[in-house]
């Protein structure tokens, strides 16, 4: 459970990193598992339903920046959605109605290579009707300064929604040319590998190139509390009520007054964060190219 202290700091800071949540067997099966996905990816040649792939693919040299909704593509993924300890950490954070799984993905950073994510909020992604939403990172490698840990903007999420467009579409990512903050005084989440980080949903953050000789691997779930409904819609209830991992169905939205932006109209390269961020003309993160 988590101390009045850390709930304090997560709704002042809009984050909070808890070390030590999972034990070395369990790390070691996640990476066991998430090997053999990269592994697989020798067999496809563009992105599909379970992988995104990094600029330089090829059969012979799998590279993969995302493997999307592990939870629906291995049952350990879902196991570890609903772990009792993470359960009672989220419904201290999210409130009496419960929890549901929103979403989940891996995103992966191989050593001196994987891609940077630009300045962002989820938010701008799927709005719901309440913002008690956040986004779980699990540390499945050591986070450090130099391998692309996600960088945060301390007390954010209790700002607007910035713009995430480009030229009219949803572009996924803010211009850093016209932020009314600096960017320089972001706080990278840096903690040992079994740990665990909460983002609120409205926290701007993003990530740089990993440029260590380290991997990093990073599990990313998207909670939500029960009685905050996505403003996009809801296509399938049956699915939405079976991704309760806390509480019980209900069909009444807790509407709050916060600050929307819809992303709407699509990004002409939709699909995942990376695809649609290629719109995106004033980029922060710099690539650099190794040898």
């Amino acid at each position: 459970m988590l101390s009045a202290r850390q709930i304090d700091d997560y709704r002042d800071t809009g984050w909070l990193v808890v070390e030590n949540v999972l034990d070395k067997e369990m790390l070691s099966r996640m990476r066991q598992v998430i090997a053999e996905f990269v592994a697989g990816a020798a067999k496809v040649t563009k992105h599909d339903h379970v992988y995104d792939l990094e600029p330089g693919h090829r059969p012979e040299a799998p590279r993969v920046r995302r493997i999307k909704t592990p939870h629906i593509n291995h049952p350990l993924f879902w196991e570890i959605a609903k772990l009792p300890k993470l359960v009672d950490m989220l419904e201290q954070l999210l409130g009496p109605s419960g929890v549901r799984l929103h979403g989940s993905k891996i995103n992966l950073k191989a050593p001196q290579f994987g891609s940077p994510v630009e300045w962002h909020q989820d938010w701008a992604f799927y709005p719901h009707t309440n913002d008690d939403v956040l986004a779980v990172g699990v540390m499945l490698d050591d986070m450090l300064p130099e391998n692309g840990p996600l960088m945060v903007m301390s007390g954010s999420h209790t700002g607007p929604t910035y713009d995430h467009h480009q030229d009219g579409y949803f572009s996924g990512a803010m211009d850093p040319t016209k932020l009314d903050f600096d960017l320089s005084q972001a706080e990278a989440l840096v903690a040992p590998a079994g740990s665990m980080s909460f983002h609120h949903v409205r926290l701007v953050h993003g990530s740089a190139q990993n440029t260590s000789q380290k991997s990093r691997q990073l599990l990313l779930y998207e909670y939500a509390a029960a009685d905050a409904w996505p403003l996009m819609g809801v296509s399938d209830l049956t699915n939405f009520n079976e991704r309760l991992v806390s509480g019980q169905p209900n069909i009444v939205p807790r509407m709050v007054d916060v600050p929307i932006r819809m992303p709407l109209p699509p990004s002409p390269h939709q699909g995942s964060i990376y695809e649609n961020q290629t719109a995106a003309k004033n980029r922060y993160f710099k690539i650099r190219e190794f040898a």
